[in-house]
């Protein structure tokens, strides 16, 4: 079956690393489409070139417009199915109508390098994004390949492991593999950070060196002692039951955008980071002293997709990302306002989960949800712990809160 585009991966060594197959489908391409780096490789070739720089959806309408009468070879880095062109242009042309022929990954070659199995490590790719949430997802990882591009070069990625509290790690950085210049050395995490003669191209292999380490639990239920918190104004951090019952009601996944209103010292916007290691949590406060607390205890707790916002809800809501879930610990006498906002920018389907204390709070957030022809699921906790009393054991109650949770319904027409 001729297919009418072929996808060929490459490594730094050029012609010399592919099989013959691999050659053969670029010696009977009309169409050669690539990095200027990878045509480079063939300047043999007498057919069209196609360089792929930035436009990169001209150029696959382009691939598309070609294919139909034209045979298309696309060179791509490595293997090109693995964080690589292949699924847009099979995206663009359809995969019935793609051939690939993967080269090993620049993963694969690393692992080779430093001689450290790779059936269970983590792959995190940072190039041509954002790193915020990497030191987050590295918590549940031991073994980890990171793909990186010079503005989250290994040195700037190991210093920031190491701001949020990530030193216990080995690194490799593997420079230009396969390529006539190719490098693997290895660093502590203290030298990385101040390494300034790493290659642009390479991956960064880390192994966990503490031996004690463990996968921490999926739901971390944390005391509340384990945050650093405004004094003497302790009542302020919400209980660690209270905490995990609001969470659960948030429906939180791996990838939720959630937005944590009157976030104090941070502990719900922390263990909802954790339980969303590929999204992000917005940190909402009004107080100075707060907000420095709970950046402190973002840095504390280590999880860098956190972001904290300071300033006064629903106001300083307008310019955040559209949210999954939305959590209000705290409305400053806003609740209506906050409410409003929270479900007006909620997706479809979102979550809204209010902790109510104060009379006041519980019959505005249940006024306003019945405004808007919302039954609220609603739990009252009254709560007592054991505390020790000289030989003996007594209960201490907790200030009882209202939980309200609700679901933004979808859009008319929506099922």
């Amino acid at each position: 079956m001729r297919h009418a585009v072929t996808l060929v991966g490459i490594g730094d060594d050029g012609c010399a690393g592919l099989s013959s197959r691999a050659t053969n489908a670029v010696a009977c391409a009309q169409v050669l489409v690539g990095g200027e780096r990878h045509l480079a490789f063939f300047p043999q070739f007498a057919g069209e070139r196609i360089v792929v720089k930035s436009g990169l959806g001209a150029v696959l309408d382009r691939i598309a417009s070609l294919a139909n009468e034209q045979t298309v070879c696309v060179l791509a880095s490595g293997d090109p199915l693995f964080f690589g062109l292949g699924a847009l242009v099979m995206a663009r042309v359809g995969a019935e109508h793609v051939d690939v022929i993967p080269h090993p990954s620049s993963v694969q070659l690393a692992f080779a390098r430093v001689g450290i199995k790779w059936d269970d490590a983590t792959c995190i790719s940072v190039h041509g994004k954002s790193a915020q949430g990497l030191v987050t997802r590295l918590k549940r990882a031991h073994k980890v390949a990171v793909l990186t591009d010079p503005d989250n070069s290994p040195a700037q990625l190991a210093t920031r492991m190491l701001e949020y509290g990530e030193p216990d790690w080995d690194a490799w950085v593997c420079e230009n593999l396969a390529g006539p210049d190719e490098r693997v050395r290895k660093f502590a995490l203290r030298d990385l950070a101040l390494a300034t003669d790493v290659a642009p191209l390479n991956v960064l292999v880390l192994v966990r060196n503490n031996v004690a380490w463990r996968v921490p639990p999926a739901i971390p239920f944390l005391h509340e002692d384990a945050f650093s918190k405004r004094m003497p104004k302790k009542g302020l951090i919400t209980k660690r039951e209270v905490r995990l019952l609001s969470l659960a009601a948030l429906n939180i996944r791996e990838d939720t955008i959630l937005w944590d209103i009157g976030a104090g010292s941070g502990s719900v916007a922390i263990e909802a980071a954790m339980l969303a290691p590929l999204g992000r949590v917005f940190a909402v406060e009004i107080d100075p002293e707060g907000v420095e607390i709970c950046r402190e205890n973002v840095r504390t707790h280590g999880v860098d997709n956190v972001q904290v916002v300071a300033g006064r809800a629903p106001e300083a809501l307008a310019d955040l990302e559209t949210p999954d879930a939305v959590f209000v610990g705290g409305s400053k006498g806003s609740m209506e306002e906050i409410i409003t906002v929270a479900l007006q920018r909620l997706k479809p389907g979102g979550r809204l989960v209010v902790n109510a204390i104060t009379l006041d709070n519980v019959a505005e957030c249940y006024q306003a949800l019945r405004a808007r022809a919302i039954v609220p699921e609603v739990m009252l906790l009254n709560l007592a712990r054991g505390e020790p009393l000289a030989h003996y054991l007594r209960y201490e109650a907790l200030n009882p809160i209202h939980i309200f949770a609700a679901t933004k319904p979808p859009m008319r027409g929506e099922a």
